[in-house]
This record gives structure tokens, sequence and C-alpha cells, in this order.
């Protein structure tokens, strides 16, 4: 399980099993306006075998979290604090030149847009043997028959001819398959997919789902899946990290966070969710407000100006005081955790169905 064994942001070493262990991180931009805390006091463990589901709105931090792991930041505009351990491998002090070894060897992604990611300007194929060569040091030859044999595993048809092709000539689904071709070509450890079945159709992306999933089984990877959509999370993770505003507001396994949520953010997650049984007419029920800016974020609990709950709380406890996430199951949120389970049972649980 995608666990803490402490307080947020206090220090631990990580567990035997965890392979991919981040403590209290922290991620800070430079800009004209003044300085941006992306990242504010993250910390998660993810275990090989098992996908963590990293859930939030845009800007919440889910994509910056994971760029930070691969070394993908701007080294002069970026401050980064915390911890990031890579089966024991401190990575935030690691030199570029020793990321560039774990990087599509190690540790891989998924990236949201494959047509941006591609480069336009060389076969698929070749893209795919590059980091194989590189990596493993392999020949030009053994590296295009790697190549092939991965587009053919991840369900290209024809996988010699279109090892030929240019990224313009392949479909969406197409050009995402090929991205996690060349992601797992090296057979990482850690794989980390970036919304990658957003821009695509339900089918495609049922399709996209069961290869991760049959992959993962494949080659045991650790697996974070950033998204946006807790359906996609309910049929891909082993365990979930929901959050707001750069900071975790609540995580746990995937069954405890979906059917039990116990922070109004999540509550507000799924109450915006359309069913299947429900009339076409039916209203969605979106969260009030809008993401806090990160330049001037609230005081306090970050989603209090947008919290339906906080006079339950009293006082001015939300807006003066940062709740912290436990250790475990757990959620960052003043309530009491018999009014969790009264307001869920009794309000948010009824317009779930």
């Amino acid at each position: 399980m995608s666990t803490l064994t402490k307080t947020e942001g206090a220090p631990v070493p990580a567990s035997e099993e965890t392979f991919l262990s981040v403590r209290d991180l922290q991620v800070t931009f430079s800009t004209e306006d003044g300085p941006v805390k992306a990242v504010d006091g993250l910390s998660f463990d993810v275990q090989r075998g098992r996908t963590l589901g990293i859930v939030g709105e845009s800007g919440s931090g889910k994509s910056v979290t994971n760029l930070t792991v691969l070394g993908l930041h701007n080294p002069l505009s970026t401050t980064i604090d915390g911890e990031i351990l890579l089966d024991g491998k401190e990575l935030i002090t690691a030199s570029q030149k020793e990321l560039e070894k774990l990087r599509g060897n190690r540790m891989a992604m998924i990236f949201q847009d494959p047509l941006t990611a591609l480069s336009p300007f060389y076969t698929v194929g070749r893209q795919i043997a590059e980091p194989f060569m590189k990596h493993t040091g392999a020949s030009k030859r053994a590296a295009w028959e790697r190549a092939v044999e991965m587009l053919a595993k991840v369900g290209i048809p024809n996988p010699k001819e279109r090892a030929k092709d240019y990224p313009h000539q392949f479909s969406g689904g197409m050009r995402q398959r090929a991205m996690i071709a060349m992601a797992l070509v090296c057979d990482p450890d850690l794989l980390i997919a970036d919304e990658p079945t957003t821009a695509l159709d339900v089918t495609v992306q049922a399709q996209i789902l069961d290869l991760l999933k049959d992959l993962q089984q494949e080659f045991g990877s650790a697996i974070v899946f950033i998204t946006h959509d807790l359906g996609v999370i309910a049929d891909m993770a082993d365990d979930i990290m929901v959050m707001y505003a750069g900071r975790a507001v609540e995580r746990g396994t995937v069954d405890d966070v979906l059917r039990a949520p116990q922070h109004p953010y999540t509550w507000g997650l799924l109450n915006s969710m359309p069913r299947l049984d429900s009339d076409i007419d039916t209203p969605l029920t979106p969260i009030p407000g809008s993401p806090p800016s990160l330049l001037t974020p609230p005081s306090g609990c970050r989603f209090h100006p947008r919290c339906t709950f906080q006079d339950r709380v009293g006082g001015t406890r939300c807006v003066d005081e940062n709740p912290p996430l436990g250790p475990d199951r757990a959620a960052a949120c003043h309530l009491t955790a018999e009014q969790k389970r009264t307001i869920f049972i009794e309000e948010i649980k009824p317009r779930l169905g």
C-alpha cells in the first residue's frame, strides 16, 4: 500500500518494500510576480507492482511533483527541498549525468500529449530504439528489433512496417501506444503516466488502461498514474492520493477513499462526476469557487474558501490552522472523524447513489 509511516513533513526512512519514497517535497518556482510554491510538503511511497493514482484539479501540483521526480525542471528558476529516494538513491542532489542514466532506464514517463512528446523528424522505431541503445549498449540492429518487438507488445499492427512511419502517420491511440512502448523499452522499475488517456475516446482509453495493467504484471513496475478522472483511478490504481493547491489532502487504498471519502474536496470531486444511471438532464454539482492562486494561497486549510462544511468546525480554525495529514488512511481536515462519517453517510452518499 502507498502509505506514509509518519506525520506529514517529518522525515522517516522508507520501508524495505518501497521503491519510490518522497518526503516533505517542496517545489518553488521563481516568477516575475514572485515565488510560487507549486508543491508544499508532499510525502508518499510507491511499491513495486502497485499503482498510486494521484488525482486533483489542474494546477494542484500533480505533474510538477512527478516531473521533479524525473529531474525535468529548470534548475535556474526552481528551488527543490525535501527528499526523493528511488530504490534508496537520493534524486534531488543527483547530478544531471546521474539522472540521465536513470531516466528511460530505471524510471520513465508517458506524457499527456504524444504528438508533442514525439519528434516529428524521426521515425517512431528510431525514437523507441534510441534509449535502448543508450542504456544497454545494444547495436542499431538489436535496438531496432527491440523497437519492433515493443510495438508488437503494445498492440501496433504490422509493427515491422509501422516502425518506419513518422508520428503524424499514427492515430492518436497508436501514438499513445508508441509512447508506452518507448517508456517501457528498457523495462523501467518506475513508470509515471501523466494523464495518458485524456485525449482518447473511451474505447481506446480502456485498451490503454488494460495494456498498462498487463505490462505492469509482466514487468513488475511501480506506476504513478496522474489524472483528474476518479473513474480511471477506480479502474487503474491500488492506492490514491488526492491533491489540492500543492498539498495532499487525502490518501488511502482506492476502495477506502472511493467508498468512504473523508475530505470535503474529495466529496466535491465525486459529486461533480456524471452518473450513468442519472437522467440526462440532471445537472452536475460543481465545487463552488475556483482553485486558489499559489502566489497568494489561502491561510490555514487551502480548501476553506470553497468548503461548505467549515461552519461545522466552528471558530476560525479552518482559516488559521493547516490541518495535518496523518499516517496511513488519512484526510487533512479539521472535522472530527465522527463528523466526517455522519456527513458522508447522511449528506454525501445519498447524492452518489
